[in-house]
């Protein structure tokens, strides 16, 4: 192809769309166009468009020569490789020396050798353009993307973004630039870290604090993120981080003093027994208004975390997101969510890849997160040839395009320039940002491991291997920016001050033991105390003006609006049963909850799958036009003065979802936080969020939680998987009153027990056994009376109760309908029926009172649909014998390893046989 003539305006936008393929990437487009392109950027130095260019000449009938040059093509694509594969070379490993050159790097690779050295090539749009001698254009790429860091971030597919990076990273070659001031702040960081974890090993020998040694470079990175928060307008930073190094950053950054975490270390440190379990010192929460080095505050919230060492992360999340509601926050960029993770564990854990799905979706998006791997190359006893198969511990990031800034921690320098690299791109393009830092792990995965077990010639190099304040040193002396004087003297000053808080922890220590005082287990956390729990019924009934305004705004469209006929019969249905006095069904009872707490100044958030609709179109949260699928909220609707209501559907996940919504609830206390799960047992995939956080957070650290969780539970006939919440799990983690546990009837139970969670002066998870069935039963109905007096009902006796009941059976939850049909069809006289709504805390004395009623020598039977082995039985058997004096009789299914049959037939037939055991054991 040697002459080009432009005969049409489709030709032209062809040819310009090509150009600019070429542009972003030469390998884009076939080597006749790149040929073509490289000979047009040659001639046309004033830049602009091809088609503007190439219509000129042509215009005039004149021909455009192309410039045959496969050298220059090759040129562009050496440029592109070096951005996108530049890191393969780059030396990131401090135990190891520089790799070897990467042969998809090689000048054969692109057709040139040696002697195209010393020409001159255009350079395209790398560094703006113009020519280049070809030794300086890969001497260049070679500083940049092959040094002590490298980039990936070539799978980012917006031109824009990609752009930003390389004219951030490209001029300045990625060499920092910091002031003499900045690295001997840098070195200050660095001394301390070290010495603060030398100071533990010998002043508390053999004790675990999961040490940060070979990665002390991390807290000269986060100094800098600190540093250079306030000026880039973030006001706050949510950090989570597992273990490792966390004591450090603890004294180091969060300025935790000395004295109170050299108490904790104390063999004869026994905290209060009161208030809860407490946890060990290096999973407690902390928080801290720091100020920077020219005046300017931030304040930072480290969450407390458990040993599962990715679960924090979703929690992180809310927590930031409530943090941004508190702030008025709207564009996300005052508030930074900062997470700081493992490399085993951040390639293992799944619960990674459920955060970064949520990272830009509506009801989860927090503007982004800044990640920082504090990569050891191990985990555990685990080299990374054993525990992933992608060939870094980061590449799940780019499932959602963030940018990856692998850097070598020995380089402390390299290491803060591209954590405010990617500090700047988070607050720039509200994405996530990831840095990867190669460093090692001194000593075994705690303090009394030994690795060289395993790892023996791993730890011989590490054994052999410099200090990195050291190198750094030596740096510094070389470069005449810092003397060894200097350095000694940071040394002496911070080792006599944690000599000075050791002396004032053991004098502490001293005087305590003298007095007998117990230790105080959360002091120096984010332990937030509240009352204890306690029965007292709590008015929740709302007032008919607010009824009715939530009623009336609940069945009220846009007149233009086209809803969905089916959806409007329901709108209209609960109009009538409104005006009528009843009958109320779930969804409308719930429906009245969430619209009288708006109504009343709290706000209401529930997540979920599918929950806008319902798994069971029982909801209609969220309407849409039939036509244009506009949307509209009733919720929202009510009155201009009312709270903000938010439903949002969720991603497919339980784990991340409730993790992030219970991070909320405990940021955002005012606001009733609801998850729901698609069936009961789908909150087996949270398993870790429950056990980890809800049901043992308030014990471990002293965080409080009003989260709700609903659960869809029932046995209908749909086989295994969707009858059992497992409410036997939440039954056995009870303890202490941590969480409420509920198994409830009617509409009026779910409106008040929800009302209930916002009225009271204490907050404690709560879970629901939601219904399935019940939610259209024309028995499970209430009246509207109902919602304006009175409160939850924890127990609730037999309406049709007899004047003196020969048996008496206690069941919770749907199993009540089954009984109380079969006992009326079978004109059964002599038995009463009672509901326990609340299994826990089980109100006793309220128990007490119904079997005093009814006269303790009636026959108690426990009934539930549950087998054996699950639901309440076990449970609630030793409970009803210490209130009743003897055990009850059990009717229900047989133990099983499964919670239900598969077959429809075969439910009916246990069901029959449970009822007449209840009836007639």
């Amino acid at each position: 192809m040697n002459s080009l003539t432009l005969p049409t305006r489709a030709n032209a936008d062809l040819i310009e769309a090509a150009y600019r393929s070429w542009l972003d990437n030469p390998e884009s487009v076939d080597p006749t166009w790149r040929a073509f392109f490289q000979g047009f950027a040659l001639g046309n130095n004033s830049g602009g468009s091809i088609t503007a260019a190439v219509g000129a000449s042509t215009a005039s009938g004149e021909r455009v020569n192309i410039i045959d040059s496969i050298k220059q093509s090759q040129v562009h694509s050496l440029i592109y490789h070096y951005r996108a594969l530049g890191h393969l070379q780059a030396h990131l490993d401090p135990l190891s020396p520089p790799p070897a050159p990467s042969p998809r790097l090689a000048l054969s690779e692109f057709g040139l050798t040696e002697a195209d050295l010393n020409e001159s090539f255009d350079v395209g749009h790398y560094l703006n353009g113009g020519q280049m001698r070809l030794s300086e254009i890969i001497e260049n790429l070679q500083k940049t993307y092959c040094g002590r860091i490298g980039v990936e971030y070539i799978h980012i597919q917006d031109t824009e973004i990609r752009r930003w990076l390389q004219e951030k990273m490209e001029p300045s070659r990625l060499q920092p630039k910091f002031t003499t001031k900045q690295k001997r702040r840098i070195l200050r960081r660095l001394h301390k870290a070290e010495l603060f974890e030398k100071f533990l090993h010998t002043k508390f020998v053999g004790q675990k604090r999961f040490s940060l040694e070979g990665g002390e470079t991390f807290i000269a990175a986060i100094d800098a993120i600190l540093e250079a928060s306030p000026e880039l307008g973030v006001e706050e930073i949510v950090m989570g981080m597992a273990h490792r190094g966390r004591l450090s950053v603890l004294t180091n950054i969060l300025r935790k003093p000395f004295d109170v975490l050299f108490e904790q270390f104390s063999e004869n440190y026994i905290p209060h027994t009161v208030g809860g379990d407490g946890d060990v010192k290096y999973h407690l929460g902390y928080e801290s208004v720091l100020e920077t080095s020219d005046g300017k505050k931030v304040e930072v919230r480290l969450a407390a975390n458990p040993s599962h060492l990715e679960a924090v992360n979703p929690v992180v999340e809310g927590k930031a997101r409530a943090r941004q509601r508190i702030r008025g926050d709207t564009e996300r960029r005052k508030v930074l969510p900062f997470l700081i993770h493992g490399d085993a564990a951040f390639a293992g854990q799944g619960i990674i890849a459920e955060a970064f799905n949520f990272s830009q979706l509506p009801g989860y998006r927090t503007g982004g997160t800044l990640h920082f791997v504090i990569n050891n190359q191990i985990g555990f006893t685990t080299l990374p040839s054993d525990s992933r198969s992608s060939r870094y511990c980061t590449d799940i990031a780019k499932m959602i395009e963030a940018p990856v800034f692998h850097v070598n921690g020995d380089d402390p320098e390299a290491v803060c320039l591209v954590t405010l690299l990617a500090l700047e791109f988070r607050l720039k393009f509200q994405r996530d940002a990831v840095v990867d830092m190669y460093c090692y792990r001194k000593h075994g995965h705690n303090e009394s491991d030994e690795p060289a077990f395993t790892q023996p010639t791993l730890y011989k190099k590490i054994a052999a291997h410099p200090a990195i304040s050291t190198i750094y040193t030596e740096k510094l002396i070389a470069e005449n920016s810092q003397t060894q004087a200097d350095s000694d003297a940071i040394k002496a000053e911070y080792t006599a001050a944690m000599e000075a808080s050791f002396a004032k922890a053991k004098a502490a220590e001293a005087a305590a033991s003298a007095k007998k005082e117990p230790a105080d287990k959360f002091k120096g956390s984010t332990a937030i105390f509240q009352p204890a729990f306690n029965h007292t019924p709590v008015a929740t009934g709302t007032t008919p003006a607010i009824l009715e305004k939530t009623v009336l705004g609940l069945t009220r469209v846009p007149p233009d609006f086209k809803i969905n006929p089916k959806i409007k019969r329901i709108l209209d249905t609960r109009l009538e049963a409104f005006k009528a006095g009843g009958p109320v069904d779930w969804g409308f009872g719930e429906a009245l909850a969430f619209g009288s707490l708006l109504l009343e100044g709290t706000p209401v958030r529930l997540s979920g799958q599918d929950c806008e609709r319902g798994t069971f179109s029982h909801r209609h949260a969220v309407l849409y036009d039939f036509e244009t699928r506009e949307k509209y909220v009733p919720l929202l609707n009510l009155d201009e003065k009312q709270e903000r209501f938010c439903v949002y559907n969720s991603l497919l996940s339980e784990n991340a979802v409730l993790g992030f919504d219970y991070g909320y609830s405990l940021d955002y206390p005012q606001m009733l936080c609801i998850w729901e799960a698609q069936f009961g047992d789908f909150a087996n995939g949270a398993q870790v969020i429950i056990d980890q956080f809800l049901v043992s957070g308030e014990s471990k650290w002293q965080r409080n939680s009003g989260m709700v969780l609903l659960l869809p539970h029932g046995y209908e006939g749909q086989g295994p998987e969707h009858s059992s919440a497992r409410l036997e799990r939440f039954l056995q983690s009870c303890a202490e009153n941590n969480i409420q546990v509920v198994n409830l009837t009617t509409p009026a139970q779910i409106f008040h027990a929800l009302r209930r969670q916002m009225k009271r002066d204490f907050r404690k998870p709560l879970i629901v056994m939601s219904p399935k069935s019940l939610l259209r039963n024309p028995a499970a109905v209430s009246r509207i009376e109902e919602f304006t007096t009175g409160s939850f009902q924890e127990i609730i006796d037999d309406p049709q109760a007899p004047k003196k009941a020969a048996r008496l059976i206690v069941c919770s939850g749907k199993v009540y309908y089954d009984l109380a049909d079969y006992r009326e069809k079978n004109k059964i006289t002599d038995t009463a029926i009672i509901r326990i709504e609340q299994l826990y805390p089980l109100h006793k004395n309220k128990l007490a009172q119904l079997f005093d009623k009814y006269g303790r020598d009636a026959r108690l039977i426990w009934a539930q649909e549950e087998s054996q082995n699950m639901g309440a039985w076990s449970h609630i058997a030793p409970e009803l014998e210490e209130i009743f004096g003897r055990k009850p009789k059990y009717a229900g299914r047989d133990a099983a390893s499964s919670p239900a049959v598969g077959a429809l037939a075969v439910h009916k037939l246990e069901l029959s046989a449970l009822l007449q055991d209840a009836f007639n054991l």
